[in-house]
């Protein structure tokens, strides 16, 4: 690769990277342009770890056989085969030795030296490892460096000028890459943590202190039933796996109709649904409701035959405008619904216990909810703390069946 080729691919990882492409996009891109300007690329492999709730990083592999790059997330590495795995690599070896590069003839030695080369790499004459490291500052929990892989199936394998080639061009491309991932770290823990169209918001540049839009929306607020009793018998290791497996099963159902959780305070979850008109919006809470019912009655099923402990969902569904936005002070912002809504929204929760209905239904609820209303029955009108007048209140019609 000659002076005026590298400045153009230097170029290129720059221009790609300050737009934002994603990791596949510049894994791709970067091994097209090497090939073109005579480096004998047949596969490559970049790996960094994340900051995610489930997956430990993210592996992206190009092959130059069909043009295709393939990405795959994967699970902790810490324990089991794949820490087993792990500890067979080039990148554990280079870990450890503190070196960048590491380059092997993939032959029987190299493979008897490092097993992953087998399975990874069969077909290939030639390899090379790079670990691009970060320093204190651009660490970002387990997300520490970046690790590449190359390899040629070319008789005479890389020559010395491709590999100062890929010396000088993959800390770029690291960087690139980093960048990428960042954006994406971003974008998950703002959404996990805040919630899919509150994190969207975020990230869009709505972080203004006590800016906040008035909008409509059915409020869902549930929570678990004996929650208290449970904690107070419960082993104490048991709390969390029951908060976490209960948290799945009402949060997905929220999700799958398009409903976005805004806050998770103890056993409880306060959701909202909004649509171009209420009754969409009044259909998709009842659709998540029932299969948010459905789901948490199989897993107390599934936990009372392993001997743990079990229990139900209270839920209120109400309809009401709110503030949707930020709130808070300079040092720490929230942001959620606020309003006499969403007081009345948890006052409704709290009166499932007294009289003993799973599901209740406010008067707003009922008028928004369209023709879905034919579904409910009234069980009279009942005062809210803090609520000035009585509300009627509603549940579903137990004579007519519920589908999830």
């Amino acid at each position: 690769m000659n002076d005026k080729q590298f400045t153009e691919l230097a170029a290129w990882i720059a221009e790609a990277g300050l737009a934002g492409e994603s990791e596949t996009v510049l894994l791709r891109g970067f091994c097209e342009r090497a090939m073109a300007f005579g480096m004998p690329l047949a596969r490559a492999m970049v790996i960094i770890d994340t900051l995610h709730p489930i997956y430990e990083g993210r592996m992206f592999g190009w092959n130059a056989a069909d043009g295709e790059t393939v990405l795959r997330e994967y699970g902790p590495t810490n324990e089991g085969e794949a820490l087993e795995r792990w500890q067979q690599s080039p990148f554990y070896r280079l870990v450890q030795t503190g070196e960048r590069l590491l380059r092997r003839r993939v032959d029987a030695a190299a493979v008897a030296e490092f097993p992953t080369l087998e399975s990874q790499w069969s077909g290939m004459t030639d390899y090379v490892a790079m670990v691009n490291r970060f320093t204190a500052q651009g660490v970002i929990g387990e997300m520490d460096c970046v690790y590449s892989s190359w390899a040629t199936d070319g008789a005479q394998g890389f020559d010395e000028a491709d590999i100062a080639d890929l010396r000088r061009l993959i800390p770029l491309l690291a960087l690139a890459v980093k960048s990428s991932s960042l954006a994406r770290i971003a974008r998950t823990l703002v959404e996990t943590y805040l919630g899919r169209d509150a994190g969207r918001r975020v990230l869009a540049g709505g972080i203004a202190r006590g800016v906040a839009e008035r909008i409509e929306a059915v409020l869902w607020f549930s929570d678990l039933r004996g929650y208290t009793r449970i904690t107070d018998t419960a082993a104490p290791e048991h709390v969390i796996p029951l908060l976490n497996d209960y948290a799945e099963a009402v949060i997905s159902a929220i999700h799958a109709e398009g409903g976005d959780v805004l806050k998770l305070i103890g056993d409880g979850t306060l959701a909202i649904f909004t649509a171009d008109d209420r009754a969409t919006a009044c259909r998709a809470a009842l659709a998540a409701a029932a299969a948010a019912r459905t789901s948490v009655g199989e897993l107390s099923i599934r936990r009372r035959a392993k001997d743990l402990p079990a229990t139900d969902m209270y839920l209120a569904l109400h309809f009401g405008e709110v503030f949707y936005g930020n709130i808070g002070s300079k040092e720490r912002l929230d942001f959620t619904v606020v309003g006499p809504a969403v007081n009345e929204a948890s006052r409704i929760g709290a009166l499932c216990r007294s009289v003993e209905q799973p599901l209740l239904l406010s008067a707003s609820f009922a008028d928004a909810a369209g023709e879905e209303r034919n579904r409910f029955v009234s069980i009279g009108r009942y005062a809210l703390r803090g609520v000035s007048l009585p509300q009627e209140l509603f549940t579903l019609d137990p004579t007519q069946r519920v589908q999830a």
